[in-house]
């Protein structure tokens, strides 16, 4: 366990047994975009093979990073949002070429990168108040919620379900599945998570409702030799990018790459206990240092998770991918016990797995993966406690938080709300009460100011 320990705090099989569970819970739900992925970047008119290959080596590679370089136990893959406004805004509305979108998303990567060898990144994560922190959790968790209601076909972007998507049985094996993980967890049976995704998905085949694989090799079985990547690699151009004036898109890119990034991982941290809850400081605890050693030191390593988010992003726009982010579906893996880099090191594994088991991958339903999403999003709702309810200058910006980041499907649009109105509400009682200035401070404001241009632009 030498190289373990020394690595990742690892003392005893005991403890890689619980990140491989983590790590297999966390790469079940979040496995959907090896295939969704190609289908979004295909109409831009890319080839879908090479894409999946893209995704799979960018999202292995940024999670590996992830894992060795800043010790979290948290994934990465393109960002869903993202790979939908790479193709239906910049390629099919605007008119970019798919190689120039590469190019501004490379270009957004680069911006990121900069951004994140700077101090600033700390300070930027440092200004946000503890009562939005709490509520970036919880709107992250109803975000995950959200989309797995929607894999399950119970809700849709229209409203309420019909009667028929009610009866379908997309809808009743969701729910089955949902309500076996929530018995597994009242039963506290260990890996509760990963049990309900493969029961649910066995019935859904059973039933006729889903595929199993019909052979060992081929398009049909479960392994098979993974597509070109040609297509693609390098396929990039920058000089196109820039010489069209694609600083609009190249602007949203980076910035919402950079806020969705900084508010996943506040959330994230803040349900996984790498936050400290009283002081909103980050502790090492599982690594063995106690919060009290390290009370003076804020998110040590948190730029090691911000510079792998862009080199994510660089390495997905050489190989042939939209913009690469942590994803929120690792709150799968911290409620199996994910607690160090390990569990994403071993996502990094079933990522290159997947380059060979994708007919079966492909085969796994979304309706399998929601309950899974949709219990997380409850895990994940514990920090809601953590908002002063009753301080109105608290309580209204992060309940804007919370509503506006599952209802607008955006993780920046959320923080955007949320970070303009702390600030003005705090500004204009600041006149009556001198003391509510003292909750503000510059890089504080400087970012409301940029998310007021953000929401401008949208």
């Amino acid at each position: 366990m030498g190289v373990l320990e020394r690595l990742f705090g690892i003392r005893s099989p005991e403890e890689v047994k619980r990140e491989f569970r983590a790590a297999l819970a966390t790469f079940m739900t979040m496995a959907y975009i090896v295939v969704v992925n190609p289908s979004i970047l295909s109409d831009a008119g890319m080839d879908p093979g090479a894409v999946m290959v893209a995704t799979v080596i960018a999202s292995a590679v940024a999670t590996f990073l992830m894992g060795v370089y800043a010790n979290f136990p948290f994934a990465l893959a393109p960002g869903m949002g993202l790979n939908a406004y790479f193709t239906y805004t910049v390629v099919r509305t605007l008119g970019y070429s798919w190689q120039e979108a590469l190019g501004g998303v490379f270009i957004s990567g680069v911006l990121f990168l900069i951004l994140a060898l700077t101090g600033l990144r700390e300070k930027i994560v440092d200004s946000v108040p503890v009562s939005l922190k709490a509520a970036i959790s919880s709107g992250v968790g109803f975000f995950i919620t959200v989309i797995g209601l929607h894999n399950a076909r119970i809700i849709n972007f229209e409203g309420l379900p019909s009667l028929g998507e009610v009866s379908s049985p997309s809808f009743l094996l969701a729910m089955f599945g949902l309500l076996l993980i929530a018995l597994l967890l009242v039963l506290r049976v260990r890996g509760a998570i990963i049990i309900g995704i493969i029961l649910t998905w066995l019935v859904g085949a059973i039933l006729g409702y889903a595929q199993l694989p019909r052979a060992v090799f081929g398009s049909e079985g479960v392994f098979s030799l993974p597509p070109s990547l040609a297509p693609t690699f390098m396929k990039l151009d920058i000089a196109g990018a820039l010489s069209r004036g694609a600083l609009s898109f190249v602007f949203t890119f980076f910035f919402v790459d950079f806020f969705d990034t900084a508010g996943t991982l506040i959330g994230l941290g803040f349900r996984g206990g790498f936050i400290d809850r009283r002081t909103g400081k980050f502790h090492k605890k599982y690594r063995g240092e106690s919060s009290e050693e390290l009370h003076d030191v804020r998110y040590p390593r948190i730029g090691r998770a911000f510079i792998t988010d862009a080199v994510g992003t660089i390495t997905g726009a050489l190989l042939g991918t939209s913009t690469v982010t942590t994803y929120v579906e690792s709150a799968a893996g911290l409620e199996e016990g994910g607690k160090t880099g390990l569990t994403a090191l071993f996502v990094s594994l079933f990522f290159i797995i997947t380059l060979f088991l994708y007919p079966l991958v492909s085969k796994i339903p979304s309706w399998a993966t929601a309950p899974a999403l949709i219990m997380v999003g409850l895990m994940m709702m514990h920090s809601i406690t953590k908002i002063p309810l009753n301080e109105y200058d608290e309580a209204v910006p992060a309940f804007l938080t919370v509503v506006s980041i599952p209802l607008t499907y955006s993780i920046a649009t959320g923080l955007a709300l949320g970070f303009t109105s702390y600030v003005i509400i705090k500004l204009l009682a600041g006149f009556f009460i001198r003391e509510k200035w003292r909750d503000l401070n510059p890089v504080l404001v400087v970012l409301s100011v940029l998310f007021v241009i953000f929401l401008a632009m949208k």
